[in-house]
This record gives structure tokens, C-alpha cells and sequence, in this order.
């Protein structure tokens, strides 16, 4: 794979790569967290990548969680005002916000529904006017964050 030299048929590989084509990294910089540990502490750097061994983990450092709680409280100020222009993160909204996809949707009923094969949060928060809105919150298999509100 261009990471070690062909001997006798066999494969020599350069200091960091393993395998018998030389094609897993040992460098486990690509499975470093935010919080510094590799693969958030919940996984194995296998190859440059996480094995997360937590299931309810995912991503590319087993960071993201849909099910633990707090998924909702913690990207409701980013959906408010990205949805509604409104909240305590409007002035940065642009900066602090852009993580996910958002798409809007007409009513609770046209919401993604579990059962789907990415992780899913339904979510109910109160925005700055004391009002209620709804929105789902879920991670696809290529680590993309993706929301739907309702309007």
C-alpha cells in the first residue's frame, strides 16, 4: 500500500504501519477525543481507527451518543436558533452551530420515526419564549449529524 518495501514476496513495512500489505496505521492521532483520551475512553484505535466497545457510542471517536440523556438539552440552543433565529446562541449561531444538517418539517407526525437504521433522539424543549418545539437529533453511519424540526 506504499507504506513498506516488497522482500521475497513479503512485505517490510515502514515504522508506524503493521499488517501483511503494511496497511494498518499505528498512529492513533485519528482516534483522539476532544477530551484527549483515545476514542473518548469508550473504544479501541485499530488501524488509525475506533472500535467502539460501548454500543451506545458511535463516531469517528466514540464520542456521539443518541441515547444517553442530555442530547436534546444539550443542541436545543443550536436548533432554536438556526429553526427560529431566536435563543441563547443567536448572535453566534453561525460560528457555534453549523454541526448538522438541519431540515424542516411541517408537523410532529412527518418527523423521522424509530426504527430507522441511524440512532435516533426525539426531542421536546422550551425555547426563550416559553413555548414548546420539537425536533429529532440523529447520527448517520458516515458520523453526520442530522435534524429535523418542526415549524
Amino acid at each position: 500500500t506504499g507504506n513498506g518495501i516488497c522482500k521475497c514476496r513479503v512485505c517490510e513495512c515502514f515504522p508506524n504501519f503493521t499488517g501483511s500489505a503494511c496497511d494498518c496505521s499505528l498512529d492513533t492521532f485519528p482516534c483522539m477525543a476532544s477530551n484527549g483520551q483515545i476514542c473518548n475512553g469508550r473504544g479501541t484505535c485499530e488501524c488509525g481507527t475506533c472500535n467502539c466497545t460501548d454500543p451506545k457510542f458511535q463516531g469517528p471517536t466514540c464520542e456521539m451518543c443518541q441515547t444517553c440523556l442530555g442530547v436534546c438539552a444539550e443542541h436545543k440552543d443550536c436548533v432554536q436558533c438556526r429553526a427560529f433565529d431566536k435563543g441563547e446562541k443567536k448572535e453566534t449561531c453561525s460560528q457555534e452551530c453549523m454541526h448538522f444538517n438541519m431540515t424542516r418539517v411541517e408537523s410532529r407526525d412527518k418527523l423521522p420515526q424509530p426504527g430507522q437504521p441511524d440512532p435516533l433522539s426525539h426531542c421536546k424543549e422550551k425555547d426563550v419564549d416559553d413555548c414548546w418545539f420539537y425536533f429529532t437529533y440523529s447520527v448517520n453511519s458516515n458520523g453526520e449529524a442530522n435534524v429535523h424540526v418542526v415549524e
